[in-house]
Order: C-alpha cells, then sequence, then structure tokens
C-alpha cells in the first residue's frame, strides 16, 4: 500500500484541506441525502447533511482524532426507518436511533474488558454476509417503485393497495443514471471520476430531466416534466433570510412536538416493536463497522482495531455518532467506505480534513437554495441510484461468503435458513391481544408485536449455526471415545 501523503496527525497545507474537503464532500453528498429521499422525507435533506457533520465530530472526539473516517447515513436502516415512521412517527425514529447507538456503546464496553477473539465466534461471516444481502435485497422493491416515476406521490385503489404511476421516461432516465454510474466505476482512466460516480450518475441523471422538463413546460407535456421546481420556488416566493439560510428540521424537535401535540404517544408494545427493527440490524452494523475500520487500517499502515484508538473507541464513537445523527438528524450513522476510498486516492489521512468535512457540512445544511435544489431530485433518480446502491449493499454481504466452507452441512443449513426466511419474508408475529377479527367472524390475534424477516432471519441462522455446532462437538467426542475404545 502506498503511504500517504498527509499521515493522520498531520495538518495539511490551506490548498491540500481545501481539495481534500471539496473530494470528500463530493463522494459522500449524493449517498448521505439518500436515506431521506428513498424514506420519504425529502423536508430532512438538511438534517441528514447536519448529523453527518455532528456525528463525524462525535467519533473524532471519542476516538482522539487517530482514525480518519466520516460517518454518514446508514442505508440498512431504511426499511426500520419507514416502519417506524409510519407506525411511531418522529418520536419512534429517536428512540430507533438511540438503541442503534447504545447496542454499539455495549459493545464497546465488551470489546474493552474482553478483547475481540469473541467477534469471529459468534459473529461468523456465514450469518452476517448473508443478513446484510438481505437488507440490500430487502430495499429492492422500493428501488423499483422510484425507478418507474416522476413525483413523490403514491396512490391508492380498492385492489391494489399502494400502486404508482409508471412513467416510461422515468425509468429511462433513472437506467441512464444507474448506467452512468456503472461506466464512472468501472473505468480506471480517471481516478477521480472512478471515486465519484454517484455525484456524476445523479447530476447525469438531472441534467437530461432538466431538459425534458422544460421542453415539458414549453409545450404543455406533462408526461415528460419531471422535475418538480417548487421546493426551489416556494423559498423565493417572498425574499427573506430564510429564502438563503434556515434552520435544518430535526427528528428530536419534532419528536418532543409530538408528544407536545399528542399526535404520538409510545406504549410498552410500540417501545418493543421499535426494539425489534433497529436492534438485530444494529448487530449486522457492527460486522460492518469491523470491516470498514480493518480496510482503512490496512490503507493507512496503522492497526486502528487493536492499535490506536482502539476498537472499543471506535466502537464508542459510531454509537455516540449515531444517536447525535439520528436526534441532530434523520438516521443512524455509519463509516462511509467512500470517506475511506478519498482516504485511498487523495493519500490525505488527516483528521484535520475530515473535522472540515464535518464543519462544512454543518454550514451546508442551513444554506436553503442547496437543500431546496436537493429536493428537486426526482424519485425516479433516487431509484437509478439506488439500483446500484442497494445491489452493492446485496454483494458486499456475498462477498462475506468467500472464505466459507460450502461444503460444511453446519454452513450450508445456516446460509439456507437465513436466505429463504429473509427472503421469502417470514417475520413472527406474537400476540398480545386475540379476539375477533374485524369484519369477520373469525377468531384471531388483533394486536401483536412484529419481529421484521431479517431479524427472525438472523435470529434463525444463529440458532442453527449454534445447534450445528453443538451436534458436530458431540460427534466428534463419540468418534474421539470410540477410537479409544
Amino acid at each position: 500500500m502506498a503511504k500517504m501523503i498527509v499521515n493522520v496527525e498531520d495538518k495539511p497545507r490551506p490548498s491540500q484541506l481545501i481539495s481534500s474537503v471539496i473530494q470528500q464532500l463530493l463522494a459522500n453528498i449524493a449517498a448521505t441525502i439518500t436515506v431521506p429521499l428513498v424514506i420519504g422525507l425529502s423536508s430532512h435533506i438538511a438534517s441528514a447533511i447536519l448529523g453527518c457533520g455532528i456525528g463525524t465530530l462525535a467519533y473524532q472526539i471519542i476516538t482522539k482524532r487517530k482514525s480518519p473516517v466520516l460517518l454518514s447515513s446508514n442505508f440498512a436502516f431504511i426499511g426500520a426507518l419507514a416502519m417506524t415512521y409510519m407506525n411511531a412517527g418522529f418520536l419512534g425514529i429517536v428512540l430507533g436511533g438511540f438503541l442503534t447507538g447504545l447496542v454499539y456503546i455495549i459493545l464497546s464496553l465488551i470489546v474493552k474488558r474482553v478483547g475481540t477473539k469473541w467477534i469471529d465466534k459468534y459473529f461468523p461471516p456465514v450469518i452476517i454476509g448473508p443478513v446484510v444481502a438481505l437488507i440490500g435485497l430487502g430495499l429492492s422493491a422500493t428501488a423499483i417503485a422510484d425507478l418507474i416515476r416522476v413525483d413523490g406521490y403514491y396512490y391508492f385503489n380498492d385492489y391494489e393497495g399502494i400502486t404508482y404511476p409508471y412513467n416510461l421516461v422515468g425509468l429511462g432516465i433513472g437506467l441512464i443514471t444507474f448506467f452512468i454510474i456503472v461506466v464512472c466505476t468501472i473505468q480506471n482512466r480517471n481516478k477521480t471520476i472512478s471515486m465519484l460516480p454517484f455525484l456524476i450518475g445523479v447530476g447525469s441523471g438531472y441534467l437530461i430531466a432538466l431538459v425534458l422538463t422544460l421542453i415539458g413546460n414549453a409545450t404543455g407535456n406533462t408526461y415528460i416534466q419531471v422535475i418538480d421546481f417548487s421546493p426551489i420556488t416556494s423559498i423565493f416566493e417572498e425574499i427573506s433570510i430564510e429564502s438563503f439560510l434556515s434552520l435544518p428540521r430535526l427528528a428530536l424537535v419534532d419528536g418532543i412536538s409530538e408528544i407536545v401535540n399528542g399526535e404520538v404517544m409510545l406504549d410498552g408494545m410500540s417501545v418493543l416493536q421499535i426494539v425489534l427493527a433497529f436492534v438485530p440490524i444494529s448487530l449486522v452494523g457492527f460486522s460492518e463497522h469491523i470491516a470498514d475500520h480493518k480496510n482503512l487500517s490496512t490503507i493507512i499502515e496503522r492497526d486502528l482495531i487493536n492499535g490506536e484508538p482502539g476498537l472499543h473507541r471506535t466502537l464508542l464513537g459510531d454509537g455516540v455518532g449515531s444517536i447525535l445523527g439520528t436526534w441532530f438528524g434523520i438516521c443512524p450513522n455509519t463509516t462511509y467506505g467512500e470517506a475511506i476510498s478519498c482516504v485511498a486516492i487523495t493519500k490525505n489521512a488527516s483528521t484535520w480534513t475530515i473535522i472540515a468535512t464535518a464543519f462544512t457540512c454543518i454550514a451546508l445544511s442551513f444554506f436553503t437554495p442547496l437543500i431546496a435544489a436537493f429536493r428537486t431530485i426526482p424519485p425516479c433518480i433516487v431509484g437509478g441510484m439506488c439500483l446500484a446502491l442497494f445491489g452493492y449493499i446485496a454483494v458486499s454481504g456475498l462477498r462475506m461468503l468467500k472464505h466459507v466452507d460450502f461444503e460444511s452441512n453446519k454452513n450450508i443449513f445456516t446460509l439456507s435458513v437465513i436466505f429463504v426466511a429473509g427472503i421469502g419474508g417470514l417475520c413472527l408475529r406474537i400476540p398480545y391481544q386475540l379476539g375477533l377479527i374485524d369484519g369477520s367472524d373469525l377468531y384471531g390475534m388483533v394486536e401483536w408485536v412484529e419481529v421484521t424477516s431479517i431479524a427472525f432471519a438472523l435470529i434463525l441462522g444463529l440458532f442453527t449455526y449454534s445447534l450445528c455446532g453443538f451436534i458436530e462437538k458431540h460427534n466428534l467426542k463419540e468418534e474421539a471415545n470410540d477410537k479409544g475404545e
């Protein structure tokens, strides 16, 4: 691995600092704003950017500026966030972010006390890999729903439930966005282009959508009017300071507002539902955290896990960063592979660069025109980007299986139950109220707590792996006894 031009503790020259900050922003901003766009909370794009900055600063403080990592929106929680928002509002999201951070903090304390050897035993790749793949595959329907539409609305009918208007122009723009991302990533002539595929892809798709929308506006053809400019035009209807600077909407403030207005109340069952939605995914994120820091350790030629700052500090930083990223943003955070790639390509590992990037994110979150521009990105472009992003999540999970022994029945059965249960959508519903089901004479579950399919697949995988391991040990003992006789 080529040595760093600017090392972790070094202060880069002003020119190096500015260029590296711009590079980090360009590489990470597209992914950062994707989570609020996908879950239908474009009003919280500024919050996601703010959460990125605040979460990163917390991580840098806790790790004593020893790890050049930027934290931002975690895609693994998209499903949990969407479900929680529908059922428990922003208050549920605030609780979910706290639980996520709490899991990391508890794991940090365990690592500090007993070390890291237990991790491979209880969280082997044969369990974590397929669960990560399921997270990406589970989001595929969301990507396709966005890919075929050009507005942010959905419709209900009596026969199909939620449906989206199929727009062929939107599909075309979304696929163009996807293929530009592919080409930018695969080409190797220009390192900068290969590091900014999502920004270039989204920008190109937006430019095509802009041209078609302008033609549609001029000709009165609503079918090709892909972009809705109202987020931008609305802020300039009356020119004021808020047309240029405004406070981001924070999940914590929105959650408190829900309590004050009596809009949302969380009972014990609701809290349990949120626990079951966020905690299992946090355990999967724990494994990804380790993988990212191992990768970064190789790049900067320092052991961040067993050396300085140590896995216990990086986990603690990720946990606190996730809590703050959710409360002051909209989503738990995670270490970003794009940021790590920037370090590798620019050869700038200075944490001063990461801190400057964090402060820049905080500043940008207050800039109203930029946030309004992000809100005009049509769903079809988000769908094209997610076609690559969600697929990448799935494939990254499968890559964890490259050293798994597929001749082992223990591994085969573990993979089988995780994939079939997860892809098939097998959830566990635990009833806490039985009675007559509305509109029928049937007696059954009226109220229940649901363990999501991904969480249940993880539980079944852990149980299967442990059961098979116990039987294998028993078989070995019997064989040893037979030989002894």
